[in-house]
């Protein structure tokens, strides 16, 4: 059985279906969230077990052990966006991390996969962004690409010490159906797009979006597909696999695939790049395809199409 930490969040969730399509039984974890979309409630206390434990308590966390037989771990909770301040962030997230560590080691299991970031490639000034390139150790102010470089510097020397496998999975831009935050321009767009309200672009992180800045954006059944293949696989030559579009799209593109699908759609972008745009940010998917035959499904337009339908029938997130 696999245990998905986090899995009523929406990379968890999707993910959770694609594990159980892929044949795999599977335990998920929540917090303080309950979520039962369509395409998985039926599965909730059959082949997908559902348990309500903060990774943060060791003892309830190794509780799991003795009532499932865990083989394999996708490590995907984490704090919600700007829930704590920097030291409660980083004290949630690394004490998480200490306790699955502490979990898999005691259990044995096959294999754990910790949930990286593209974000760990901020200090880069262009990609696209490759899993072997040299990455400064320092943070540039982002939290998640801090906390991200060390969970794979901890998570890496702990297994390394335990003889355990752990995998660090650099998931891209992720966007698409129960994101909830708003925190991305995709979603804002295509919430904005089918419910014909204002997206506030000017209240964004970084103001009114650049029309030709680039960004990789990862629907999020694609990284769903991706976290499953590198969970199942039956070996991995590296440590470390890049889980994202594999593409650079720009903010136009963007707004071109909505307008497709919804023509009275009107988002005004700032023409050109902004100051700090980067050449080709996104992560460069040769190893992961040749190693675990992850290639997303979704082209930016098909993505945009199959959101939208989903929000037209009714899902609020």
């Amino acid at each position: 059985m696999i245990l998905v930490t986090g899995g009523m969040g929406f990379i968890g969730l999707h993910t959770t279906k694609a594990l159980i399509d892929a044949g795999e039984d599977v335990v998920i974890t929540y917090y303080q969230t309950w979520r039962e979309p369509d395409f998985i409630k039926d599965e909730f206390d059959k082949r997908v077990k559902v348990e309500k434990v903060d990774v943060t308590d060791l003892d309830g966390l190794l509780a799991l052990g003795k009532k499932y037989d865990i083989t394999n771990i996708v490590h995907l909770a984490v704090t919600g966006l700007g829930a704590y301040d920097a030291i409660g962030d980083m004290r949630v997230n690394l004490n998480g991390l200490m306790n699955i560590m502490e979990a898999a080691t005691t259990w044995e299991v096959k294999r754990i996969g910790l949930a990286s970031s593209i974000a760990i490639y901020s200090s880069l000034a262009a990609g696209p962004f490759k899993e072997d390139v040299a990455l400064p150790i320092h943070g540039v102010g982002n939290p998640t690409e801090t906390y991200k470089k060390t969970f794979e510097i901890v998570g890496g020397h702990i297994g390394a010490r335990s003889n355990l496998e752990v995998i660090n999975l650099r998931i891209g831009g992720i966007w698409g159906p129960l994101y909830h935050s708003m925190a991305n321009l995709p979603s804002r767009l295509v919430h904005a797009a089918v419910h014909g309200t204002d997206p506030k672009l000017a209240e964004g992180r970084g103001g009114v979006p650049f029309a030709d800045d680039q960004a990789d954006f990862c629907y999020v059944r694609d990284c769903a597909q991706g976290l499953a293949k590198i969970a199942t696989a039956e070996t991995l030559p590296h440590k470390t696999y890049n889980i994202s579009s594999g593409r650079g799209a720009t903010n136009q593109e963007l707004v071109n695939a909505i307008t497709k699908v919804i023509p009275e759609a009107k988002f005004e972008l700032q023409a050109g790049n902004s100051p700090n745009a980067r050449k080709d940010p996104y992560g460069d998917l040769t190893q992961s395809k040749a190693e675990v035959g992850y290639e997303p499904a979704f082209t930016l337009d098909s993505a945009v199409a199959d959101y939208i339908g989903w929000l037209r029938a009714g899902n609020a997130q």
